[in-house]
């Protein structure tokens, strides 16, 4: 009887607990520092075809910077424009030329120009791979947001789906 009731016992705890399954794990992809300076020297094309040099950051998806560059003839504030632009771009994964026109038109939003090391101003823009934000791309110094916008843009066109 003893025995009977302690394999009952143990069937009930490990017959179909979640003991006997494996965790169901999501799939995480990671950009590379390797993708990161095809991304940075993509935008650095982009821009030159536009006759213009830029300071461009690209963070990996923990928001950490992994290439950072600035042209000696642009002014040293971009590259921590870019950094911040990248940073809202991933942490609220929105181009932050769209952030910065939403703001203008919802006091909510808005409200966003208010959080550190967030920066509302185009240029900032997601990295998406299948279906995930695995970093973004800041561009500061191209002449303006849409310069910017369409510079981080082309870079990551470039790289993922040529």
């Amino acid at each position: 009887m003893k025995k009977l009731n302690w394999l009952m016992l143990a069937t009930v705890l490990f017959g179909n607990s979640t003991f006997a399954q494996p965790p169901a794990l999501n799939q995480v992809y990671s950009l590379d520092l390797k993708t990161a300076h095809l991304l940075a020297d993509s935008a650095k094309e982009a821009c030159k075809k536009l006759n213009q040099n830029i300071a461009v950051v690209v963070v990996d998806r923990g928001g950490n910077p992994l290439t950072a560059e600035r042209h000696e003839l642009v002014g040293p504030h971009n590259l921590m424009a870019a950094e911040k632009k990248a940073y809202t771009a991933l942490s609220t994964k929105t181009s932050t030329l769209v952030l910065s026109q939403n703001s203008n038109q919802n006091p909510d939003a808005k409200n966003l120009t208010t959080v550190a090391n967030l920066l509302l101003l185009g240029g900032g823009v997601p990295v998406r791979f299948e279906n995930q934000v695995i970093g973004a791309i800041g561009v500061a110094g191209a002449g303006g947001a849409q310069n910017d916008n369409q510079c981080a843009n082309k870079a990551i066109e470039t790289v993922f789906h040529s």
